[in-house]
């Protein structure tokens, strides 16, 4: 069922030439590349607890996902069935297995959480809806695309839904208890290295296709998951540092903090496209890709607002007391 789903939807593409190809690639794109921004700059400019709400949901899938991908072991869909031939150059860049989707997970999480916080102010109740529509379309993406089977972003959407309630929960109990969050961050950071010995030194389908080469290369499929684990390592550490040292305040509301907070999503997009390539050709792709996360989450959770809040104490010092 789910593979004639797939060949449906790739005789659709062919009918219509791969017109929407690109499109749809696109749509991919964004969600693992720039759709972080959104909620990053909502942490620096709007709310720095909605913020965090909606980026640890994230990286509890984040966490979540790899274990599940690495246990399962689902081979992609054209490697089960070879009538499926994916679109434009998804083969090249879908990574990993394929049960469940990284990048509907990436999506839901992101803009799931987002949207919670823009829906309550009704100027910006329009975001929500975009944002509410991007997720089942960068779901479908990834069927029409040919990299995903249909139950390989359901249960991304449901991994998603459930890390939105689950943080939601947690941040109603750190609210009474806050004493307990340097407890909870010293578990998620020991459970971390655990998953990465679970991953490293578990044991992988190792079959052969017709010319005795290995179908699927267990050590690349580790890639993504040491990039995952090392999001919610590098979270713990900034939050702490966060947290104890920096504890900074979105700036006041002005065109002056939104340019600060744009131009603070400059260096991210940098570091991604460049400086991640840089640490994966002097780390190799399983510690590369781990410190690269931990480094550009640091960046964004604690660097940046360090230098927020160096700017509001300007802007504090810059404005007029009244005697």
């Amino acid at each position: 069922m789910d593979i004639q789903y797939l060949l449906v939807l790739q005789e659709f593409r062919n009918s219509i030439q791969d017109s929407l190809t690109p499109f749809m690639e696109w749509v991919s794109m964004f969600a693992i590349t720039y759709l972080i921004l959104i909620p990053v700059f909502y942490y620096w400019n709007r709310d720095k607890k909605g913020g965090l709400y909606t980026l640890v949901s994230y990286y509890f899938c984040m966490v979540v996902k790899p274990l599940i991908k690495l246990t399962a072991c689902v081979y992609r869909p054209w490697i089960r069935d070879s009538r499926i031939l994916p679109a434009g150059d998804s083969i090249t860049t879908a990574t990993g297995y394929s049960f469940p989707s990284g990048h509907t997970t990436t999506a839901a999480s992101l803009s799931g959480g987002t949207a919670v916080n823009t829906c309550r102010d009704r100027r910006t109740r329009w975001i929500s809806i975009v944002l509410l529509l991007y997720i089942p379309l960068t779901a479908f993406s990834r069927n029409y695309l040919g990299v995903h089977t249909p139950q390989d972003v359901l249960v991304a959407l449901l991994l998603s839904a459930l890390s939105l309630i689950l943080t939601a929960r947690l941040f109603g109990y750190l609210a009474e208890h806050p004493e307990k969050e340097d407890l909870l961050l010293l578990g998620g950071f020991l459970f971390c290295w655990a998953g990465l010995a679970y991953i490293t030194l578990k044991p992988y389908p190792m079959d052969l296709n017709a010319a005795g080469e290995l179908i699927v290369d267990p050590q690349k499929m580790m890639n993504d998951g040491y990039g995952d684990l090392g999001k919610m390592i590098g979270f713990i550490m900034a939050r702490f540092i966060e947290k104890k040292w920096v504890q900074f305040r979105p700036l006041p509301n002005g065109w002056k903090s939104v340019v600060i907070c744009l131009l603070g999503l400059i260096p991210m997009v940098l570091l991604q496209n460049y400086f991640s390539p840089f640490m994966i050709q002097r780390f190799g792709s399983h510690w590369g890709k781990l410190y690269f996360s931990i480094l550009y989450t640091a960046y964004y959770i604690a660097l940046f607002p360090f230098v927020l809040k160096m700017c509001g104490q300007h802007f504090m010092s810059k404005t007029p007391q009244i005697q």
